[in-house]
């Protein structure tokens, strides 16, 4: 069986859950978890708790919940090739790498080779909390929180459980849980989920060579900690995760494998004396697919690429140090690595691929960051400060001609720079209201597959650019907020620009010959990453949520007027809107109990019009999905569901090819199931 292991770890996890239901854990104060920025209620962030990020079995979809928080396209990690999974906050410019940080517990969660973030190796029921900071993120988060972080919590106690089952051969089971033994605490969790998916092409559209999307996943993880004294924790934790997707074209797959570990030790400041933190982790990943150019009837498809193994490895480690008093502060440095290789055969001839390619290299990043804040009263005040060295290095292309063995190498110099960052933010409360500011700087340094591997997908040839340097964003903000009774608001305006962005700029339409790519066949774009220009993002964001009992009602939204300002390297796109960046989201929900253990969830989503491509010739109309989810707790600890996703069947268009093929999201999808909650 494929999963096999995780079927193992699934098991030992239901274990370790019995052993937490018949011995609850005890309240453990620290935690593995970095403790907040020390002024970080001056900066806009959203916090949604272990309840919130539930109400989707899709950790990418609980968080959609936020407004401009997205992946690269409209569909979900449900549907989404693996290397379109990058996340970014704000909709200034949505990426395949992301432009998010995302970390659990303080480790990185993107993929050391491109950027991405595999969602199945992190279920809703291992995590207590996700706390999302919008705006460039100094100071602790270092590089990668360019748009953003988000800061997940693993739960630290309690079992949890589900099983589901639905439309579209849609099943899933996870469980998460743990028991204590004296000082050593034990956690783990496990799921696997798998669907037969759909056919993403219209029926109008699609051909014989269309079928469709699918989808299984696993992922198993299991920490240990352990409490030497009073406050010090040392905390181990191992996980690994299996990916396998079919992407809706005869004959083509992919796979994504991988494995992490870290190991943190922490001891939280006291009155009197310092606190400190040391981490350090390790995230091994490999990922395989095939794709294929199709013909314009769509009835055939022929192999374009054969990425057989993309073997990487990343690893790294943060320490702090943190004290308390009249300033609050924390001192800090960390360092990233990554190394990696494309291993691919490429230019499909006559039957048979001709040529064998081997694409990647080094990057590094690496910074050191002193952040204070003082509280006064009803005043903050914080200052971030941040320094760091990056570099790309080790660079190369190297192609061999299969038939006759001849070798033709291409390497690439080293590129390094220093870059600082920081960001300031003042807070000022008032009885049940607040007024704050902020301004911020952050950067991103392009993946190992943005500098190094050209690639093919479909009928579309991107090529690397080794010379890509990293890209930044300052912004301000202004923010108010409060509460009143059973009512809270939040409201920000903001203004962002992203520099040097780190875009695929369309070259041309095929029909065009690539020397040692093969050809683009017509209906295909020949594309570039470039740093190309800049894009100016102001905008408004806000979120408002009202109880009266027995119903709670959430609404957010964020307006956005995102424009790139193309410069040389790219000025056909001055005046353009960036791929796939909507302007409008709305987000809003209805809770309501409706008699005493049955509850009634409503959610909407709506995107206003997104372009597919950066030329903003492919258009994607706007997009409206509402899901709802009736739950009835039939005993204590004990739930049934039954959920509907996209409940009005309506068409949400991803993407669209340039011959105005367009692929669509899930369809309505019924599912039930049943949860373990004690």
């Amino acid at each position: 069986m494929v999963f096999k292991m995780f079927g193992v770890w699934w098991a030992s996890a239901l274990l370790f859950a019995a052993g937490a239901s018949a011995q609850p854990l005890e309240t453990i104060v620290v935690t593995a978890a970095p403790p907040d920025p020390v002024g970080a209620k001056a900066f806009s962030a959203v916090t949604l708790d272990a309840k919130a990020l539930q109400t989707s079995p899709q950790l990418d979809m609980a968080l959609s919940q936020v407004p401009g928080l997205s992946l690269f396209r409209r569909n979900s990690s449900l549907s989404a090739n693996p290397t379109t999974e990058g996340v970014s906050l704000r909709a200034i410019g949505p990426s395949g790498a992301g432009r998010a940080l995302v970390t659990l517990d303080g480790v990185p969660q993107n993929d050391p080779f491109g950027g991405w973030v595999i969602w199945s190796s992190l279920p809703p029921e291992d995590l207590g909390e996700a706390e999302i900071v919008r705006g460039a993120g100094a100071g602790p988060y270092g590089a990668g929180a360019l748009t953003g972080v988000i800061a997940l919590k693993e739960a630290t106690s309690g079992v949890d459980a589900a099983l589901s089952g639905g439309g579209l051969g849609q099943r899933r089971g996870a469980a998460a849980g743990g028991t204590k033994i004296g000082n050593l605490s034990l956690f783990a969790s496990a799921s696997r989920a798998a669907s037969d998916g759909w056919n993403a092409i219209a029926p109008g559209q699609r051909g014989a060579a269309d079928d469709a999307v699918t989808f299984d996943a696993g992922s198993a993880s299991l920490r240990a900690q352990f409490a030497p004294d009073e406050g010090t924790l040392i905390s181990a934790r191992v996980a690994a995760y299996r990916e396998a997707r079919h992407s809706g074209i005869a004959g083509t797959q992919s796979q994504t494998d991988g494995l992490m570990a870290s190991l943190t030790v922490v001891h939280p400041p006291s009155p009197g004396a310092l606190g400190w933190r040391l981490q350090t982790w390790l995230h091994s990943s490999d990922f395989s697919q095939t794709s294929a150019s199709i013909s314009a009837n769509r009835n055939t498809a022929t192999p374009s690429d054969d990425q057989y193994a993309t073997p990487a490895i990343g690893w790294g480690a943060n320490a702090a140090l943190r004290g308390e008093g009249f300033l609050d502060w924390e001192l800090g440095g960390d360092f990233r690595a990554q190394r990696g290789n494309a291993k691919e055969r490429v230019i499909y001839v006559a039957g048979a691929f001709t040529q064998n390619r081997v694409s990647g290299g080094d990057t590094l990043v690496g910074g050191l960051y002193l952040e204070v804040a003082r509280h006064s009263n009803e005043w903050l005040l914080t200052l971030g400060l941040r320094g760091d060295v990056w570099s790309s290095s080790n660079g190369h292309v190297v192609q061999t001609d299969l038939a006759s063995g001849a070798v033709t190498p291409q390497y690439s110099g080293t590129q390094s720079g220093i870059l600082p960052t920081a960001r300031l933010g003042l807070r000022r409360d008032f009885k049940g209201f607040y007024l704050r500011g902020a301004a911020y700087r952050g950067f991103r340094a392009p993946s190992l597959n943005e500098l190094y591997r050209p690639f093919r997908l479909g009928n579309n040839l991107t090529l690397a650019n080794p010379a890509l340097k990293p890209e930044t964003l300052s912004g301000v903000e202004m923010g108010a907020g409060g509460s009143l009774a059973s009512f809270t608001w939040d409201m920000t305006l903001f203004w962002n620009r992203l520099q040097d962005a780190v875009t695929n700029v369309t070259l041309g339409t095929g029909p065009i010959s690539v020397p040692g790519s093969g050809t683009v066949p017509a209906g295909g774009f020949l594309i570039q990453r470039r740093n190309a220009g800049a894009i100016d993002a102001p905008g408004v964001e806000g979120n408002l949520a009202y109880t009266f009992a027995p119903v709670t009602l959430r609404f957010a939204f964020d307006w956005l007027d995102q424009q790139v300002r193309g410069g040389s390297a790219a000025p056909q796109l001055t005046g353009k809107r960036p791929a796939q960046a909507p302007r409008a989201t709305l987000t809003g929900g209805v809770d309501v109990a409706l008699i005493r253990d049955v509850t009634l969830s409503t959610s909407l989503h709506y995107e206003s019009n997104r372009f597919a491509d950066d030329a903003n010739i492919l258009a994607l109309g706007g997009a409206l999905g509402i899901g709802t989810r009736l739950t009835w707790q039939i005993a204590e600890g004990i739930g049934v569901f039954v959920a509907g996703d996209n409940l009005f069947n309506r068409r949400i268009a991803t993407t669209q090819s340039a011959d105005g093929v367009i692929s669509y999201d899930a369809p309505r999808l019924i599912s039930a199931g049943m949860t373990f909650r004690p």
